[in-house]
């Protein structure tokens, strides 16, 4: 069997290192088919957005070159996967696909199918892990019930002991010499073109396998120490900034843990840090088993009288909210950060979750589409269990009652103003004390700053003591419909 090839089908797992299904492969001794598929047939409501599009384009240019460097071809196809890959099978003869693991409800299914399609063949479908840290089913109550609650899981993870250490790359991929045709990466046309509205993304990322472990290197030799502290910051560069890494698996979770857990012994005093980076990461393993169980997370809320809560329609807010001007510099920050680099610092995205749902009463699934389309780090998983923790209908979610304060948020983690005056340049003048609440600067200063309210930078769209209070009386009509429920 080692003269028929064996395709090595590459999904979210854009990595040559700690690849177990590639390593597999290899170590087969039979020849190797790289394959990768854009499939937006079966993805649902979910195909790839704009900024992931744009991402995929220079990941799949560094993986081409990397594994073209150890003499096998990035063949690309496009269209149902299912098809693609049972038409690259058929048309080399292989005896076998490896993948690894995917745990969109979507992707599930179409593996399932195909596993039993390719079977009739005599053609295996192997499946390995590698993109979480341990497979959803592993972490378990006691009772062996999935968990609803993040911390019970971190624990049970961790008690599950350290995660397995990473894979080296293979030294010997032997490549298949046959021919199979191929799209080229231009024909997909992934890059925005008319307009071109990627120049801060390429400003400030660097999409690729190398690109992902200098980032690491980046951030465990400068903010790992101080990470607790820094990461609810959007003024500091305090974050590690590997979440479109690890989604399209330029590096793996595993590299990740261990290379955080070296550094920390290295360095010292990095204890604090460290526990709560890898919790980060546990955050991220979390929303993939919550995903896994509970599949319908992106569309419906987890907790179902979150039904009864009375949104709103108001497409003008919406539309104020997405082009970051709502009157709110913080709000307004993160959302011109994101148009313009493809990322939001996590404590904003908070902040303007919160906003869009309990300011404006707009359901929370319009700015998980929003977060889709524009992130670079856009997660199935990650972004359902993010915006329903905000809105309170998820798991583990926060209080209903808890409403973002936009105006003490700013004060509190961008005390001296840089992040907004970075991202809203037209307040740039106002003094610190100011610069949150611009409403409520003596005209004098808005004179001295250029700003005239309303025309060089809005008015607030909605008073925040108005909007608490409306919330909160929605959520209210939540409690009575859980009180409802329980009684039948």
């Amino acid at each position: 069997m080692k003269d028929k090839p064996i395709v090595v089908w590459f999904r979210q797992d854009l990595r040559l290192h700690d690849h177990r299904a590639l390593s597999a492969a290899a170590a087969t001794g039979a020849p190797l088919i790289a394959l990768y598929v854009l499939d937006d047939t079966s993805a649902g409501p979910w195909p790839m957005g704009g900024a992931s599009r744009w991402w995929l384009h220079h990941s799949l240019t560094s993986l081409a070159a990397a594994i073209e460097a150890k003499g096998v071809r990035l063949i690309l196809r496009r269209g149902s996967a299912s098809d693609e890959v049972t038409t690259v099978v058929q048309e080399t003869g292989a005896s076998a696909v490896y993948i690894t693991r995917m745990y969109e409800p979507w992707a599930s299914v179409r593996d399932t199918s195909l596993k039993q399609q390719l079977a009739k063949s005599g053609v295996e479908l192997k499946r390995f892990a590698g993109s979480l840290l341990r497979e959803p089913e592993e972490v378990r109550t006691k009772a062996g019930d999935p968990f609803k609650v993040y911390t019970p899981f971190w624990r049970a993870l961790a008690g599950l002991g350290t995660p397995a250490k990473p894979v080296p790359s293979p030294k010997v991929i032997p490549g298949w010499s046959g021919k199979v045709a191929s799209d080229t990466l231009q024909s997909w046309q992934l890059l925005p073109m008319k307009p071109d509205w990627a120049g801060g993304l390429r400003d400030e990322w660097q999409p690729g396998e190398v690109g992902a472990q200098e980032r690491l290197k980046r951030f465990l030799a400068a903010a790992l120490k101080s990470y607790t502290e820094d990461r609810n910051r959007p003024d500091r560069s305090g974050t590690s900034r590997l979440s479109p890494h690890l989604h399209f698996g330029e590096i793996s979770p595993h590299q990740c843990w261990h290379a955080a857990v070296d550094a920390a012994a290295k360095t010292g005093g990095a204890d604090k840090g460290l526990e709560t980076f890898l919790k980060e990461l546990v955050w991220r393993e979390f929303a993939n088993h919550l995903l896994v169980h509970w599949p319908t997370l992106p569309e419906a809320p987890f907790r179902p009288e979150f039904g009864a809560f009375p949104w709103s329609s108001d497409k003008a807010a919406v539309r104020a909210w997405q082009r970051g001007q709502t009157g709110y510099p913080i709000v307004d920050a993160g959302m011109r950060e994101l148009w313009h680099t493809g990322y939001m610092h996590n404590r904003v995205r908070m902040v303007v979750a919160s906003f869009l749902i309990k300011h404006l009463l707009i359901p929370w699934q319009a700015g998980e589409a929003w977060f889709w389309d524009t992130l670079v780090d856009a997660d199935l998983a990650n972004n359902a269990a993010s915006w329903q923790w905000v809105a309170g209908c998820g798991a583990d979610a926060a209080p209903y009652f808890r409403i973002f304060a936009p105006v003490t948020q700013g004060e509190k983690f961008d005390p001296d103003g840089q992040y907004v005056r970075r991202w809203v340049p037209e307040l740039a003048n106002l003094p610190d004390a100011d610069i949150h609440a611009p409403w409520d600067a003596p005209p004098a200063v808005l004179a001295a700053a250029g700003i005239k309210l309303g025309t060089t930078y809005p008015l607030p769209i909605v008073d925040h003591g108005q909007a608490r209070q409306r919330a909160l009386a929605g959520y209210e009509l939540v409690k009575a419909a859980a009180s409802a429920a329980r009684a039948e």
